[in-house]
């Protein structure tokens, strides 16, 4: 049976350059970067390089990236760790309605515990205003955190003018960057952020590794107490081969975002417009052209379960989703679509195809032919859709 992955957005698979270096390191030069002897040295210089990397690529000093698990240890870090040290300043914090859960869950988890959280709606495509923001802002702020890109819809947020207006106000700005990391160019400083928060397994790195960008003279609480690892700031032996193949995919990423762009844009817009010229009641969710991320397709198909669409999808040896992998057992809509304002019926029908370096047009053909085909099928046993079916004979 034919596989096509259309989930990149969920995880990528390893680069094979990426494989091979971690191997190095869990069966020849397997020291603790922690040991004073040849072995901890040698592991120790291969997890600066990686740091650098890293950095390199946001355009940051090695010395401002921590490392952790993942992006959501990170975020954790970043908004727990930040608001521990700001208590005296105030207790104000201001987020948006579509970030991933790990900045919502923990931002909620502050509210019930002493802080005030505004929540920022979005618009039709799930941007933010940075009027809307500026109007949020109280003496007692503290912290903001915005994603860059939306994991499910694809939609790319005014960072740097956000930035500029946390700044200006001398409020804390964290980014959760998992999603934008490799796709788009990053430049901390000319952004004004603060807290970054990338992850290894979104850009053909390994899963169980991210870090956390902290600007030079942001100070955070760390979370993990023990050995004092990554200058007392996240303790616990270092996942050494991770962190170098992390360090090896963000090389590889600065090396061909643009290619993967281009080719990534070209696969998305075939996609979208296919869809939607060979399906009717569809409609594209998040905004167009440069203001999504190249990769991303999110389309609502009334009269159909999402569900039920990314099993016959799975069938057929095609991988999609129908949102964050992270709520991909929850039966709930997508909270992202019903902040931008979709009803549930409509939210239940989604669907997000995620396209990488590896996939061809040849397999977007394939999707195109059998997913119009699956469409039916499901419709065919829809009561609405019956409705719908015998108005346009009545006319």
């Amino acid at each position: 049976m034919r596989r096509v992955y259309l989930d990149h957005s969920a995880t990528t698979p390893v680069d094979s350059e990426v494989a091979t270096l971690m191997m190095t390191y869990y069966t020849e030069k397997y020291g603790n970067p922690s040991s004073v002897h040849s072995f901890g040295r040698e592991a120790k210089q291969a997890l600066e390089e990686a740091r650098n990397q890293v950095a390199e690529l946001i355009r940051a000093t090695p010395q401002e990236i921590i490392f952790t698990s993942g992006g959501t240890e990170a975020d954790n870090l970043a908004i727990l760790g930040t608001v521990e040290t700001l208590r005296k300043k105030g207790k104000h914090i201001i987020t948006s309605a579509v970030e991933h859960h790990a900045v919502l869950e923990t931002c909620e988890y502050l509210a019930k515990n002493g802080f005030e959280l505004t929540v920022i709606p979005v618009d039709e495509e799930g941007l933010l205003s940075v009027e809307d923001i500026r109007k949020a802002i109280r003496p007692d702020t503290i912290l903001m955190s915005v994603m860059h890109a939306n994991n499910e819809v694809g939609s790319i947020q005014p960072i740097a003018e956000i930035g500029k207006l946390a700044k200006e106000h001398g409020i804390t700005f964290h980014v959760d960057a998992v999603q934008s990391l490799g796709k788009l160019p990053i430049d901390v400083n000319e952004m004004n952020v603060d807290l970054l928060t990338v992850s290894g397994h979104k850009i053909y790195g390994p899963k169980g590794v991210g870090a956390l960008y902290v600007r030079k003279g942001i100070r955070v609480v760390p979370l993990v107490h023990g050995g004092g690892q990554e200058k007392r700031r996240r303790s616990g032996t270092e996942n050494t081969p991770g962190i170098i193949g992390f360090g090896k995919a963000c090389q590889l990423a600065g090396q061909r975002m643009a290619e993967d762009a281009r080719h990534e844009t070209k696969l998305r817009d075939k996609l979208i417009n296919g869809i939607l010229q060979r399906i009717e009641y569809v409609k594209v969710n998040g905004p167009s052209g440069e203001k999504r991320l190249p990769n991303n397709v999110n389309v609502s198909i009334r009269f159909v379960e999402g569900e039920s669409l990314l099993l016959s999808l799975d069938m057929l040896g095609i991988a999609a989703s129908s949102g964050s992998a992270c709520t991909s057992g929850s039966l709930d809509p997508s909270h992202v679509l019903l902040a931008m304002g979709l009803v549930h019926e409509i939210a239940h029908g989604s669907l997000r195809f995620s396209l990488g370096r590896q996939n061809t047009e040849e397999e977007i053909d394939y999707v195109l032919d059998q997913l119009p085909k699956i469409v039916e099928r499901l419709r065919m046993m829809s009561p609405l859709y019956d409705q719908v079916l015998r108005i346009k004979q009545a006319q």
